[in-house]
């Protein structure tokens, strides 16, 4: 029997390196020849050959030169370029010869984004960079920091985080009378990866005025986006003067758009004039918070509150500038408005006295005109102020803090535009009435001309004495009307130069003794030689009509009638001399009596007056033939007079005739 031979087993191949033949033992060697000669040519090559090149584009790209101390290179996945001693030049209009420079500039580039045309930083570090900022000096010309060079544009590369060791940053802006030198460093950021803030703090001048400054950003990585807004907190004080903001700006190198909460505070609200050139007259000290607001040209200080003295305000207000002259807007409220805060108005300082508030130099200033024998403010207006802007602001204060005088509430209206300022209307609520007045002041001549016109309806007499006695003693309307006009810098030069008319009067009423020892005015035993003992001396009518020229207040008609009694006025008023001379003469009604009551003498000055008895202004007893129709009020002032009904009603009786 015959078998078939068993299949032979497949055979295993097996493999193995072969030993590379002579030709590719040739080809290796010449590899690992080349790359052990890159390997020590990189370990030996002296990158300050790459010097020129750099220098050369950035020169291209911005027409400025730059330098490098010395140039290395570290490489790897992330390289680090190193550059030592770096300065980059200035504009060639500028003085100084650099604009910036370091100690050391390191900059980390990831390698394999760059072969898909990706420049990706993760990282730059700067050690004691000096970088100089400032305007040039013709109008309308840009800063240091446009650049004239090649603009054309490519990718921006892509920087994750910057870290600043001891920089130095300074602003000058010549024409604006401003240098800002500041200190930056980088904070802790928040993550490990995240970009750490910019803490500043340093010192300068803003037009002109020092400060300091002190606070912190975000990375200035946020600088080379100009629509991302760059948040800031910053802390500044110029002399008196305390700002902090904190909040967004938009390309803050421009500063044309931010928004910020701001908080303003110092002694004296006139401050901010030489800083940013908003004319407000002198305040006490102040604090306001709000919302800062710019929008290129246009400023807005939105819905703020703080407090002005011992007064509350709160309101918006809008400034404007990028005009011929720049225009202040605002709308201002006061729930409660201290009297006495309004005083820098009209170049007087506000009241010193316990629980007033006031800064050191209105203090001072207080207690010389506590020394002076003046009573009229003295202080000259600023023309260049009135002629620096222009404003429409409307103030309405709800009540009115004045303990010497019955104010009730306040409504203005200020406009000024081109050096003319008006007030239009200036109402307060006094006494249950009120007076309504406008005010023109023109500024554009030298010496400012001044317009008075005011009327005085419905104030109630009783209303007047904040004692509630000596109001129950005193009853009557009060009303009134005021023209003048004249030229000077102060309140004290318009009036004391001032013409037109001055008339009050006042219709029914009574006036008790206790109400003439009001004020502390020697006059109770005087009182008694005008008119009876009795206690309650009833007021048919009262008027005083003053004619006004160059200051001088002289009496057209001046008579108080009662019902048994007319007293007959006659004397000027010096507006300039701030001095009194009045006689006041009494005259009864019952012609049975012959003796005649001694006149009354108001003489002295406005802070010093003095109230006596005239003897020898007495005068004859049989001169009784006064031209009695003279003590009749002028008819436009007689329509103000509330006279009451009755036949005893018409002022001054058969006398006015």
């Amino acid at each position: 029997m015959n078998t078939a031979p068993a299949p032979a087993a497949p055979s295993r191949r097996r493999w193995r390196l072969r030993r590379p033949g002579r030709r590719g033992q040739r080809w290796l060697a010449a590899l690992l020849f080349l790359l052990t000669a890159l390997l020590i040519l990189l370990a030996l090559w002296d990158w300050n050959w790459f010097k020129g090149p750099v220098e050369r584009a950035v020169q291209a790209r911005t027409g400025r030169a730059l330098h490098i101390g010395n140039l290395d290179v570290d490489l790897g996945r992330v390289t680090t370029v190193r550059a030592d001693t770096i300065s980059f030049a200035n504009a060639a209009w500028a003085r100084q010869p650099n604009m910036a420079s370091a100690d050391r500039v390191e900059i980390d580039v990831r390698v394999w984004p760059l072969l898909r045309g990706s420049v990706q930083l993760p990282e730059v570090r700067l050690t004691r960079p000096d970088v100089l900022l400032q305007t040039a000096p013709g109008q309308g010309d840009p800063g240091n920091w446009v650049f004239l060079g090649d603009s054309r544009g490519g990718t921006p590369p892509q920087l994750q985080r910057l870290f600043i060791d001891d920089g130095r940053l300074q602003f000058s802006d010549v024409r604006g009378r401003t240098d800002i030198r500041l200190n930056v460093r980088s904070g802790q950021p928040r993550q490990s990866d995240a970009a750490p803030p910019l803490l500043v703090s340093g010192k300068g001048r803003w037009q002109g005025n020092a400060f300091t400054l002190s606070g912190g950003t975000e990375s200035p990585l946020q600088l080379t986006d100009s629509a991302h807004p760059f948040r800031i907190h910053l802390d500044g004080r110029a002399g008196a003067t305390h700002a902090v903001a904190s909040g967004t700006l938009t390309n803050p190198f421009a500063l044309q758009v931010f928004d910020l909460q701001f908080a303003l505070s110092g002694q004296d609200l006139a401050d901010l004039y030489p800083l940013l050139g908003i004319a407000i007259p002198p305040s006490p000290p102040y604090a306001l918070n709000g919302r800062l607001q710019r929008d290129h040209n246009i400023w807005r200080y939105q819905r703020f509150t703080g407090k002005v003295g011992d007064s509350d305000l709160g309101g918006n207000l809008q400034f404007e500038v990028g005009r011929e002259r720049p225009r202040l807007t605002a709308t201002l409220e006061s729930r409660r408005l201290d009297f006495d805060d309004l005083a820098g108005f009209v170049g007087a300082p506000p009241k010193t006295g316990s629980g007033e508030t006031a800064n050191a130099e209105q203090k001072a200033e207080a207690a010389q005109v506590a020394a002076s024998s003046r009573v009229l403010p003295d202080t000259p207006y600023n023309l260049g102020k009135l002629r620096a802007m222009d404003a429409d602001v409307r103030w309405k204060a709800h009540r009115i803090n004045a303990p010497s005088l019955p104010l009730d509430d306040m409504d203005a209206h200020l406009l000024l535009d081109d050096g003319v300022l008006r007030l239009d209307p200036l109402n307060f609520g006094v006494a249950g009435g009120d007076i309504r007045s406008t005010i023109r002041m023109d500024a554009r001549q030298p010496q400012i001309a001044t317009s008075l016109k005011a009327s005085v309806r419905g104030v109630q007499l009783g209303q007047l004495f904040p004692d509630a006695k000596l109001a129950e003693q005193a009853k009557g309307g009060i009303s009134g009307q005021i023209d003048l006009s004249g030229r000077g810098n102060s309140i004290a030069a318009m009036l004391g130069g001032s013409s037109g008319d001055v008339g009050v009067a006042m219709g029914r009423g009574h006036v008790g003794n206790l109400v003439m020892e009001l004020a502390g005015l020697d006059i109770t035993e005087s009182v008694k030689f005008l008119f009876t003992g009795d206690r309650q001396i009833p007021l048919r009518c009262a008027f005083a009509d003053f004619g006004v020229r160059d200051g001088l207040m002289t009496s057209r008609a001046l008579a108080v009638d009662t019902t048994d009694t007319i007293v007959i006025g006659e004397g000027t008023v010096s507006l300039r001399d701030e001095s009194l001379d009045l006689l006041l003469r009494p005259r009864p009604k019952d012609k049975s009596i012959l003796v005649l009551r001694s006149p009354l003498r108001i003489g002295g000055t406005f802070k010093d007056p003095s109230f006596r008895p005239d003897f020898k202004a007495l005068g004859l007893r049989g001169a009784v033939a006064l031209a009695l129709g003279s003590i009749a009020p002028p008819a436009a002032l007689l329509a103000t007079i509330e006279t009451g009904p009755g036949k005893d009603a018409n002022c001054g009786g058969q006398y006015a005739k």
